[in-house]
């Protein structure tokens, strides 16, 4: 198969009022080079917007129609994502024909993993159709709802573009990739060389939430609020006992199923410390669920900026921790060039979930397609 140009954007459901957008040539299987990639921000009011969506989704739940407000921040973001891949493909000295796919995966709003008896549901915002037309080229959406109408739990869905990264460094059995973005995820191999991911826990939401809660900024900049404070350990070992983090994946988290209130009484400090010290801890009881545990695992995600995090995750979850630059990787673009890759993917019927990522009985491909 012939390499291609393909688009990915991705914003997260921590809502650090970007959209992150790249360009990346592969094949669907291996990738061949790393374009060029940027942090493009929306307006205020826009991510004002955004997060009155995900209040809304919280009540709505599923559950009745859909908050009319859904309609109105779907069209914005739309039109806002359309316009950073126009400038991106234009900056990079490209045109949008040269472009094979976009792939767009939205804003999360609420996510629903399945539970016996029932299946899961999903919410991304955002209109394909209308990113296709406004672009003129194909765009690949929506790809969470069909693995979890087929039984999946419709995340993670970076595993095969991890794995392809990996089958590039060569990497040992003992490698493993932590994307830390709202919620943690882990992509490993078991021993025959299946693709194995799950959600392991919180990330940067908790944090993130109970900073803006007591109105010290939007986030932990660089761990330092959770570095001058103090872990309640004791309070650490019983959050630990929640049963999520026993569980046997394949298993995915909604950016809320884990919040901050229970940290809410200690100083901010050690709140801070105690919340990014449970992250930690619950990935390394993650990697314990793993057949064979990780010595080394490769972060990449927003909470990699995180060196209290970082150190946090050598000490809690007894593991090497490596940043995403220090093998050549484009730490910022990961997510979004996952969803470049899974563009082509889409579009070469090659799968993008699997039994030991999502749950699902087979491999399956990922994705609606409009325009093209």
């Amino acid at each position: 198969m012939e390499p291609a140009w393909t688009v990915g954007l991705m914003t997260g459901t921590v809502l650090d009022g970007n959209i992150d957008v790249a360009l990346l040539r592969s094949d669907g299987v291996r990738v061949t080079e790393f374009g060029r990639y940027t942090l493009a921000p929306y307006d205020r009011e826009t991510r004002d917007l955004l997060a009155e969506c995900l209040s809304a989704a919280r009540a709505w739940a599923f559950d009745g129609p859909e908050p009319e407000l859904f309609a109105v921040a779907e069209d914005r973001i739309t039109r806002a994502q359309a316009e950073a891949v126009r400038t991106l493909v234009a900056e990079a000295g490209l045109s949008m024909d040269d472009i094979a796919a976009v792939g767009f995966h939205g804003q999360t709003v609420l996510h629903r993993a399945p539970e016996p008896g029932r299946l899961g549901r999903t919410r991304q915002l955002g209109d394909g159709a209308l990113m296709a037309g406004i672009l003129g080229t194909t765009v690949v959406y929506d790809f969470r709802s069909g693995d979890m109408a087929a039984g999946g739990q419709g995340a993670p869905l970076s595993a095969v573009f991890h794995g392809a990264l990996l089958d590039d460094l060569g990497a040992s059995d003992g490698t493993a990739v932590l994307n830390l973005g709202g919620v943690a995820n882990v992509t490993a191999r078991d021993p025959s060389g299946a693709l194995i991911a799950f959600d392991t826990g919180p990330a940067n939401a908790p944090i993130n939430d109970l900073v803006a809660h007591l109105g010290l900024g939007e986030m932990d900049r660089g761990g330092q609020l959770a570095a001058a404070g103090q872990v309640d350990e004791a309070r650490l070992r019983s959050r630990l006992d929640h049963a999520y983090l026993a569980r046997p994946y394949p298993k995915s988290l909604d950016r809320f199923d884990f919040g901050y209130e229970w940290a809410l009484d200690l100083s901010p400090e050690d709140g801070a410390a105690t919340l990014t010290a449970f992250t930690a801890a619950a990935v390394g009881r993650g990697l314990d669920l793993l057949p064979e545990r990780p010595t080394r695992l490769i972060v990449c995600g927003g909470g990699r900026h995180n060196p209290t995090l970082l150190r946090m995750l050598e000490d809690y979850a007894g593991v090497r921790v490596d940043q995403a630059e220090d093998v050549g990787w484009q730490g910022d673009a990961i997510e979004a060039q996952c969803f470049a890759f899974l563009a082509l993917r889409r579009l070469r019927d090659l799968p993008a979930t699997f039994p030991g990522t999502t749950g699902v009985s087979d491999p399956m491909t990922a994705g609606c397609i409009a325009g093209g």
